[in-house]
């Protein structure tokens, strides 16, 4: 359990450093850019903590599937950007691919 909190923990961070980085302004703001540059750095090492027990292919799968969905909900809050509903239904995709993963799969770390 504590390795899938790690990767939640990686996901929430670079979702954060991620979000921060439109407001860095090409690393011109330093506050945002310290906030990229530290999440970053947190959730590399969070990652390399849940890859301990979580499959790395399992871990990237969810890792992207969930913060491709969160930095959509982010950049919509912080920056007005709306998506049509072909955007919609390609995350709707990677949402479903990301539960069948979990559900499904029976992949295990050697």
């Amino acid at each position: 359990m504590k390795y899938w909190l790690y990767l939640m923990l990686a996901i929430l961070t670079e979702v954060v450093a991620t979000s921060a980085l439109k407001a860095s302004a090409g690393f011109s703001r330093p506050l945002p850019s310290l906030i990229v540059v530290a999440g970053y750095a947190i959730s590399f090492y969070a990652m390399s903590l849940a890859l301990e027990a979580i499959p790395v292919g399992i871990a990237y799968a969810v890792w992207s599937g969930i913060g491709i969905v969160l930095i959509t909900v982010a950049a919509w809050f912080l920056y007005g950007q709306r998506l049509d509903v072909w955007a919609l239904i390609g995350i709707g995709f990677i949402i479903v691919g990301v539960v069948i993963l979990n559900l499904l799969s029976k992949v295990e770390v050697r």
